[in-house]
């Protein structure tokens, strides 16, 4: 066996142009030009790729962004502070802390400091309550765009063993969240679960969000599972070990090309929804 990949180009670009027509249309029938604020602290060479990939990434589809760059050196209170002031600016319609933050920064405070209605990246506390109870608001983007991509090559997890790897609160713990929400049967795993192998070997569904480079090898999978690489590490490498998952799995994303472009991709959607709910 195979794997077939899951690609996540092709839909990104998709899901990217359907957006920049929804912009374009705000502008031209209420005069609203979304706006995603980037707010980065320090320099750390990856996120600052990061926030530059997403501000060119905006301007293709017609969104404004707007940079905020903060020392490293800057405090919880500082950023707090940025960030509200944000949230208060009306011409503000989604904002983006790219993490991870400076270890003396309490990350949960300063994304708590997000308006709900803004938080078009899915980091707040009122957004997982959200996603775990089904009622609107925006879900965490890599995990929302997983589930574009499960739903894109028609894989319906209703009834199915998924296995999360992973518990961030930002990826793991919200995906969960959005399997169980569409009747997935869930565990979640870690670093320090007792016999993950053979949790694994059950799993229809794996999604590996654990950062940690090739972390899951093909032998733990059972054959024909649905493997969703969500790990991003130095060399262009992934949470799971490709090559040997690759001859196990029966659909696999690549790293890169597979939920990177889909993480984007529904964060200059939710942008363009939260325009849209302002003008309401």
């Amino acid at each position: 066996m195979t794997a077939r990949l899951m690609t996540g180009t092709d839909l990104a670009n998709e899901i990217v142009e359907r957006t920049a027509q929804r912009a374009r249309g705000l502008l031209r029938d209420r005069g609203v030009r979304p706006c995603l604020a980037t707010v980065l602290v320090g320099e750390d060479p990856a996120s600052v790729t990061y926030v530059a990939m997403k501000r060119n990434r905006c301007a293709k589809a017609g969104i404004d962004s707007r940079h905020v760059p903060l020392p490293a050196t800057t405090t919880t209170a500082e950023l707090v502070r940025a960030l509200r002031a944000l949230s208060a600016d009306p011409s503000v319609h989604g904002i983006l802390l790219q993490h991870p933050v400076p270890a003396q920064i309490d990350e949960r405070a300063a994304f708590e400091a997000i308006d709900p209605a803004k938080d078009v990246d899915g980091v707040t506390m009122s957004s997982f309550a959200a996603m775990a109870f089904g009622l609107p608001g925006f879900a965490s983007c890599t995990p929302g765009g997983i589930m574009r991509l499960l739903d894109a090559y028609q894989v319906d997890p209703a009834g199915q063993r998924a296995v999360v790897v992973g518990r961030s609160p930002i990826l793991g713990k919200p995906m969960g969240m959005l399997l169980l929400a569409r009747d997935a049967t869930v565990t979640y795993c870690h670093s320090r679960t007792v016999a993950l192998p053979e949790l694994l070997a059950t799993a229809d569904i794996v999604v590996a969000a654990v950062g940690r480079p090739r972390f899951i090898k093909g032998h733990d999978l059972k054959p024909g599972a649905v493997v969703i690489d969500a790990g991003y590490n130095p060399g262009n490498v992934g949470d799971v070990d490709s090559g040997t998952a690759r001859e196990r799995a029966g659909l696999l994303t690549p790293v890169p090309g597979g939920v990177g472009p889909m993480t984007i991709a529904v964060l200059l959607e939710q942008t363009v929804d939260a325009a849209a709910r302002s003008t309401e």
